[in-house]
């Protein structure tokens, strides 16, 4: 009786390690979920229009909107009879290398933006070495 009941748990625990094992095997191989730049936290739009395109379209060029933030389209003052406007998309709000220093021109960059006087430091260090 108790050899059979002790079988019986040994099997039950087999059975639970292998469907444990096996779990883990396909999360571990499932592929990464991929990121939408459409769901990233600076995805942005700007506004693309024809060539009769109404002047507040136009005067929209070249401004990119967080897409949380961005005008409904047609826009407010669009006077067009059919508005063909609609939105590029973006995965940043920046265009181009524009990275400002928060710490101004002559302040400390790890981008290296600023300028740098030559070393003032004059005397050794307090290292051994360094005398």
């Amino acid at each position: 009786m108790q050899l059979t009941l002790l079988g019986i748990v040994l099997v039950l625990l087999i059975v639970w390690l292998v469907m444990r094992q096996r779990r883990y095997t396909a999360e571990a191989n499932a592929p990464a979920p991929k990121t939408d730049p459409a769901r990233t936290a600076y995805h942005a739009v700007s506004i693309k229009f024809e060539a009769n395109a109404c002047n507040a379209a136009k005067a929209m060029t070249g401004r990119r909107f967080l897409a949380s933030a961005a005008p409904r389209l047609p826009l407010p003052d669009c006077d067009a009879l059919e508005c063909r406007c609609r939105f590029a998309h973006h995965d940043d709000r920046r265009s181009g290398s524009d990275r400002r220093s928060p710490f101004g021109a002559r302040g400390y960059s790890p981008s290296g933006s600023g300028s740098f006087e030559e070393e003032r430091r004059g005397g050794a260090g307090r290292r051994e070495s360094d005398a």
